[in-house]
C-alpha cells in the first residue's frame, strides 16, 4: 500500500492490529462453541473470551515469536497464551492456521468490498446529478475520434450512470460470494472439529460456511472478486479517458477543475492538466494487473499448498486500497467537472453541417434513390466540406442531383438539431427509472 493512493479507511483493515483482532475473535467464538458442545471447558472460553478481548496485540512481540517460529498463525498463538494464561491450551481445538486465514481474508475482503459499495455509491450519485443537469446539452458524439451524429452531454453521463450501476451489481455479488467461512480442521473433513464449530463462528462474524473448504477456501471465489476489481477499474479508466479527450486545448468541452494555487507544470505556468483522470487511468492498470495473480491461484495441489498466500498478502490490501482510492478521486472529478456548453455547440457546428449526413442519405432514399446512389450524391458534398471549399447545406442545395428529389425546404429540414434529442427522455428513462 502506498499512502499517496490510500485512504485510512480502506488501509486499516488490512492494518495488523485489524487482522490480530480477527484473528482472536475467529479462536474466541471457536472456543466459545466447543464449551457450548462440552468439548472444552466453559469456564476456559470465559477467560479466553475475558482476556483476549480487553488485550491489545502487540504486534512487535508476535513479530519477534514468529522470527523464531516461522509461523504467523503459531506467533499469534503463543502471544495470545502469553495474555490469557493456562486457559490457552483450549485455543485452536482441532484447527488449521487456514481456519483463521482464509476465514480473516474473507472477512477482509467483505469489509472492503462494503466500501467499495459506498465508493461506487459516491460516483454513480455524481453521474446521476451531472447527467441531469446536462441532459439536453448539446454536443458531439464521436467514432474512431471523428465526429459523427449528435448526441447531449447528459446522454455521455447516463451511459456512465449504467456502467458503473452495472459496477455496482458486480461488486455486490462478489461480496456475497467472497463472505464464507472455513473451520474444518486439516484437509477440511471436521475429523478434530465439529461442523457446528464452523457454523457458529460463520455466524458470529457475518459470513456463512464453505460448503467444501478442502482445509483451505476454493480460491475461485477470490478469482472473481479479483477479477470484479479489475472490470471496475476498466470502467474507471474508460470514464477517465473521456475527460482527458474532452480537456484537450483542440477541443475543451470539459475540464477537471483547478484549483486557486495550483500548478499545471513547473515549466510552463499557463499549462492546466488533465492530471486526475491521468492518474486515474494509471491506478486502473494497477488493479488490472492484479487479476491475473488471482486467477493463477486458483490452481492449488491436492487439499492445500501456501502458494496463493504471498500473493494475496500482497494483492489483497493493494487492489482494495487503490480501487477504493480511483473510485473517491473519480468522485471528485465528476462533481467538479468543469463543463464549456458553448465550445460543446462550436464543435458540433465545426464541420459546417456535416453531422447531418445520414439524414439527408434516408431522405433521399425514402424519395427513391438508390441507397448506393443517395450515398455518393452525399459524399461527393461532404468531401467537398471536408476540403474547406465550403458548408454542407449549401452544396447540397445546389447540387443539380438533388433536384427533384429534394426541396430547399425539405433538405433544411434535415438540419434539425434537436431531431437527434427527440428520444433522450426514453434513454433518461431506461438509465433512471420512470420519473428519473
Amino acid at each position: 500500500m502506498i499512502p499517496r493512493y490510500s485512504r485510512p479507511e480502506m488501509a486499516s483493515i488490512w492494518a495488523p492490529e485489524n487482522r490480530y483482532r480477527i484473528w482472536f475473535e475467529i479462536e474466541a467464538h471457536a472456543a466459545e462453541a466447543m464449551a457450548e458442545l462440552g468439548i472444552v471447558p466453559k469456564e476456559a472460553a470465559r477467560i479466553i473470551r475475558e482476556k483476549g478481548q480487553n488485550a491489545t496485540f502487540n504486534v512487535a512481540r508476535i513479530e519477534e515469536i514468529e522470527a523464531e517460529t516461522k509461523h504467523d498463525v503459531i506467533a499469534f498463538l503463543t502471544h495470545l497464551a502469553e495474555i490469557v494464561g493456562p486457559e490457552a491450551r483450549f485455543v485452536h481445538q482441532g484447527m488449521t492456521s487456514s481456519d483463521v486465514l482464509d476465514t480473516t481474508l474473507n472477512i477482509q475482503l467483505t469489509e472492503a468490498a462494503d466500501l467499495l459499495l459506498a465508493d461506487l455509491d459516491r460516483v454513480l450519485a455524481a453521474l446521476k446529478k451531472r447527467a441531469h443537469e446536462h441532459k439536453m446539452t448539446p454536443t458531439i458524439g464521436r467514432s474512431h475520434g471523428i465526429h459523427a451524429e449528435p448526441t447531449t452531454f447528459g446522454v455521455k453521463l447516463a451511459f456512465a450512470y449504467a456502467e458503473f450501476a452495472r459496477c455496482r451489481a458486480r461488486m455486490h455479488a462478489a461480496r456475497h460470494e467472497i463472505a464464507t467461512c472455513a473451520i474444518s480442521g486439516a484437509v477440511g473433513t471436521f475429523a478434530q472439529v465439529d461442523p457446528r464449530v464452523e457454523a457458529h463462528v460463520a455466524k458470529a462474524m457475518g459470513l456463512k460456511p464453505e460448503p467444501v473448504s478442502t482445509q483451505v477456501i476454493p480460491r475461485d471465489r477470490h478469482a472473481m472478486y479479483f477479477a470484479t476489481l479489475g472490470v471496475i477499474a476498466s470502467s474507471v479508466e474508460r470514464l477517465a479517458i473521456e475527460v482527458r479527450h474532452l480537456q484537450r486545448t483542440e477541443v475543451l468541452e470539459a475540464e477537471e477543475f483547478f484549483s486557486p494555487g495550483q500548478k499545471g507544470s513547473s515549466a510552463m505556468p499557463h499549462k492546466r492538466n488533465p492530471v486526475i483522470s491521468e492518474n486515474l487511468t494509471g491506478l486502473a492498470r494497477i488493479v488490472r494487473g492484479y487479476v491475473t495473480p488471482a486467477l493463477e491461484n486458483v490452481a492449488l495441489w491436492h487439499e492445500r499448498d501456501i502458494s496463493h498466500s504471498s500473493v494475496e498478502r500482497m494483492i489483497g490490501p493493494d487492489a482494495t486500497v487503490t480501487l477504493d482510492f480511483a473510485l473517491n478521486r473519480l468522485a471528485g472529478l465528476i462533481e467538479k467537472l468543469v463543463v464549456y456548453p458553448e465550445n460543446m455547440r462550436k464543435n458540433l457546428d465545426r464541420l459546417g453541417g456535416l453531422v447531418h449526413s445520414q439524414r439527408i442519405l434516408i431522405a433521399l432514399t425514402q424519395k427513391g434513390v438508390a441507397r448506393e446512389d443517395a450515398y455518393m450524391i452525399v459524399q461527393d458534398n461532404a468531401m467537398k466540406v471536408w476540403r474547406g471549399e465550403g458548408d454542407f447545406l449549401t452544396f447540397l442545395k445546389a447540387d443539380p442531383r438533388l433536384k427533384g428529389k429534394l426541396t430547399d425546404a425539405e433538405i433544411e429540414t434535415n438540419f434539425d438539431l434537436g431531431y437527434h434529442f427527440k428520444h433522450v427522455d426514453t434513454i433518461f428513462g431506461r438509465v433512471f427509472g420512470t420519473g428519473h
